[in-house]
């Protein structure tokens, strides 16, 4: 297996690994600085105009706040959000992460079948012995049918 070439996977030894994550420019500690930099940066314009007679101007920042700030935590619920798919000792394993929810599925190698679940660029299904489960949301549709070509060669290689 270690004179495969693989795009999306790491190999290290007989064990190949596939790391799918969502692409955050923005880390959810970075989110927090920026938002509460965000709020002094409000409150402060809004206290001078509350000082110059302005009284609405607090109401109003702090309901513009309260609405970015529930925007900015549904952004960091899923920022961590990825696919782990990992092929060792002829098991397959699959965890998918979302808003802190794991899934996991594990497959015997020989009975693992990948195929794509609808047409060009729809999700990867990966299906054995009654279990399934969809993979490839984190890379570009058109890209897709490689990370499948990937994984049946790993599958086969194995």
């Amino acid at each position: 297996m270690t004179n495969l070439v693989f795009r999306f996977a790491t190999v290290q030894g007989r064990h190949v690994q596939w790391f799918l994550r969502r692409n955050c420019s923005v880390t959810p500690w970075q989110l927090v600085w920026l938002y509460v930099s965000l709020c002094v940066v409000s409150l402060g314009i809004g206290m001078f105009f509350w000082f110059q007679g302005a009284t609405l101007v607090i109401p109003f920042a702090t309901l513009e706040l309260l609405a970015v700030g529930f925007a900015f935590l549904v952004y960091a619920r899923h920022a961590a959000d990825g696919e782990h798919i990992s092929l060792r000792d002829g098991q397959l394993l699959v965890e998918l992460e979302s808003a802190g929810r794991l899934e996991r599925a594990e497959f015997s190698r020989e009975w693992v079948r990948v195929e794509p679940r609808s047409g060009n660029g729809s999700l990867i299904e990966l299906s054995g012995r009654g279990k399934t489960i969809r993979v490839g949301r984190f890379i570009r549709p058109e890209l897709r049918p490689l990370l499948a070509k990937e994984i049946r060669l790993a599958l086969r290689s194995a």
